[in-house]
C-alpha cells in the first residue's frame, strides 16, 4: 500500500481528484475542464505524491463520493481528513459545514453566526473558497445572504456549484426562496 499519493476517477460530473496520506485525505479536487487538467492541477497541488493506485480506505471515500455526485444523499461524514496547516478557524468552519446535509443549504451568516460572530460571514465565506477537499467538506451547500448563490472556487464557478445542488435536490435551511 502507498501511504502517500493521488488518483484520479470518474464521477457524473466529470474526472475528480484525491489526494492522501498517513492521516487521511489531504485533499479532493473537483473536475476540471477536462481530465488532464484535473491531473495536471493535483501534480501542481502535491507535487511530492505521484499518481497510484488508492488503498482500500481511499477508495472507499472514492465510492462515497461517487454516490454523491450520482445523487445519494450521502453524509461523508466518515471521511477522515488530514487538516495539518489548516488554520483552527478554517477547520471549525468545514466542520460546520461538514454537518450540513445533502440537499440542504446554509447561509454564510448563519455558519458565522453559529461560530459566535455574524460579522465573520466574509471570513466563512473566504475559508469556503479554500477549501482542499470540496464535496466532502461541502462549501457548495453554503449559499449568500438572501439564499443568493454566492461565488464557488471550483471551475465552472457559480455554474458548477448550482449543478451539484440540483444533483442533491437541494433546497434552502434558512428563511430563503427555493433555489430551483
Amino acid at each position: 500500500m502507498n501511504p502517500t499519493g493521488f488518483a484520479l476517477f470518474a464521477t457524473a460530473i466529470g474526472a475528480c481528484g484525491i489526494a492522501w496520506g498517513p492521516r487521511g485525505l489531504v485533499g479532493v479536487q473537483l473536475p476540471e475542464s477536462a481530465e488532464d487538467a484535473t491531473r495536471a492541477r493535483m501534480a501542481r497541488r502535491f507535487p511530492a505524491r505521484g499518481e497510484c493506485e488508492p488503498p482500500p480506505e481511499v477508495q472507499r471515500a472514492i465510492a462515497s463520493i461517487r454516490a454523491l455526485l450520482d445523487g445519494e444523499p450521502l453524509d461523508l461524514a466518515e471521511i477522515q481528513l488530514d487538516q495539518e496547516g489548516i488554520s483552527e478557524f478554517h477547520q471549525r468552519v468545514y466542520a460546520i459545514a461538514r454537518r450540513i446535509p445533502p440537499g440542504r443549504t446554509r447561509t454564510y451568516g448563519e455558519i458565522a453566526e453559529e461560530l459566535g460572530d455574524k460579522g465573520l460571514a466574509r471570513a466563512v465565506g473566504q475559508a469556503l473558497g479554500l477549501n482542499p477537499f470540496a464535496p466532502v467538506v461541502p462549501c457548495h451547500r453554503v449559499l449568500a445572504a438572501g439564499g443568493k448563490w454566492g461565488g464557488f472556487s471550483a471551475h465552472g464557478g457559480a455554474a458548477s456549484k448550482l449543478r451539484m445542488l440540483a444533483i442533491e435536490g437541494a433546497r434552502p435551511d434558512s428563511d430563503t426562496e427555493p433555489l430551483f
